[in-house]
């Protein structure tokens, strides 16, 4: 019988379904599983148990640039003011006289009087990023040696500025950064959306991490010498950059100094509570990582699980009712088994990054319906030229601009940042 070589649609899908099948292996293995604690209201991953070294008698200042009462921000600032920490600032700002999380701050002052709660509300706006803005009104007030960037949203537990303060200790070390938990607040959506978090951006992270990637950083926590800082521009090197947490990594890695992501990962509130509100959230972010590396997006499709199951099953299928030669014979045993792997990587990802039995079969339906939403956000990604954050449109060419400015302008940003 004459062989029938597999035609290129077929050698191609089966690629894709190989190359799906091995990241998800992975990725599921890069993640942790979930061991959850409670602590001042705050569900967060444990670390692994080894000491720190002593760090204890740096001050630090810690920046929460807020906006609006969120569901739980009360809750979450708190677990800022519950740290074993000995000498620590929180500075909370907003960019508006009216804003409702100023009542918040108040309460949080009121409840705990001992400590240095500073509340700094400035109208004055420096550049297209509203969050930078605030930051550069806030950083007048810090006044310690170590700067804490972290966002509104984020629960962290007692020992929390001890694990991420200690690295800087070194002074290779340039940046710390956190990964981070998501917390479902409200109803369906919500849930979906921290599986975006927990089950695809997590890991992807974790995945480039064990590479060997250290360009990366996260607002839910940025900590570096306040020296560090200045040596960058301040944040004014930021006020026109829309992913302004991952530039300002990018700007310290400039310097020769490395970028160390923590061992403890806080927790993130995910409370979009409608389809549309979660749809441009999470297509701001692609877009954003599409400004960043755009390479790195064009590969993206390799870490949708679901849609290459279906494809893998299908092409299976196909290979089985062909002609049964060698080379679809070894085709369809290929699929078979990339898809059968692939299934067992996805299901102890979910595994992984549920807290508890009862949420791993809750939000098991769920995960078809993730995979397959993030692959048409993907495509969605790969389009337009603005996001819209916190109500404001922001161009996502200021990123890639930033990029260029980065690349070529490294010994300006080194020479003109000893002014602050």
């Amino acid at each position: 019988m004459a062989a029938h070589a597999l035609t290129a649609c077929q050698w191609i899908l089966l690629s894709g379904c190989v190359s799906a099948s091995l990241y998800a292996i992975v990725a599921a293995v890069a993640m942790p599983f979930f061991a959850v604690r409670r602590g001042s209201g705050a569900s967060v991953a444990v670390r692994a148990p080894h000491p720190l070294p002593p760090f204890a008698k740096v001050g630090v200042s810690v920046l929460k640039p807020l906006c609006g009462a969120e569901p739980r921000l009360y809750e979450n600032l708190r677990t800022f003011c519950d740290q074993r920490h000995g000498y620590f600032q929180l500075v909370l700002g907003v960019s508006s006289p009216d804003d409702p999380a100023i009542a918040v701050v108040r309460r949080l002052q009121a409840a705990y009087p001992m400590h240095d709660i500073e509340l700094a509300v400035d109208t004055r706006v420096h550049g297209s990023n509203l969050k930078v803005s605030n930051l550069i009104n806030m950083a007048e007030r810090a006044r310690h040696d170590v700067i804490v960037i972290a966002d509104s949203d984020i629960a962290v537990e007692a020992d929390y500025l001890d694990t991420v303060a200690a690295p800087l200790a070194d002074p290779r070390v340039g940046v710390v950064t956190c990964l981070y938990v998501a917390q479902s607040i409200g109803g369906f959506w919500p849930r979906v959306g921290a599986l975006f978090i927990n089950e695809w951006f997590a890991p992807s992270v974790r995945v480039a991490h064990a590479a060997g990637s250290r360009r990366f950083g996260f607002g839910a926590t940025l900590a570096l010498r306040r020296a560090t800082l200045e040596r960058i521009g301040g944040f004014d090197a930021l006020k026109n950059c829309l992913a302004d947490d991952y530039w300002l990594a990018e700007h310290v890695r400039a310097l020769g100094l490395r970028t160390v992501l923590s061992r403890v990962m806080v927790a993130t509130d995910v409370i979009e509570p409608t389809f549309s509100a979660l749809w441009q959230r999470e297509t701001r972010w692609l877009r954003t990582i599409r400004s960043l590396n755009p390479l790195g997006f064009a590969f993206l499709f390799i870490t949708f699980p679901t849609p290459w199951l279906v494809a893998g099953a299908w092409l299976t299928a196909g290979l089985a009712e062909g002609p049964f030669d060698g080379a679809h014979l070894w085709a369809a045993l290929a699929s078979g088994a990339s898809t059968a792997a692939c299934f067992a990587a996805r299901m102890l990802l979910h595994l992984r990054s549920a807290r508890h039995e009862r949420t791993f079969w809750r939000d098991l339906p769920l995960v078809p319906l993730r995979d397959t939403l993030l692959a048409f956000q993907w495509i969605a990604g790969a389009f337009g030229s603005h996001v819209v954050w916190r109500g404001a449109r922001m161009p996502v060419v200021a990123s890639a601009a930033a990029r260029q400015d980065a690349a070529l302008g490294v010994m300006d940003v080194m020479e003109t940042s000893d002014g602050g």
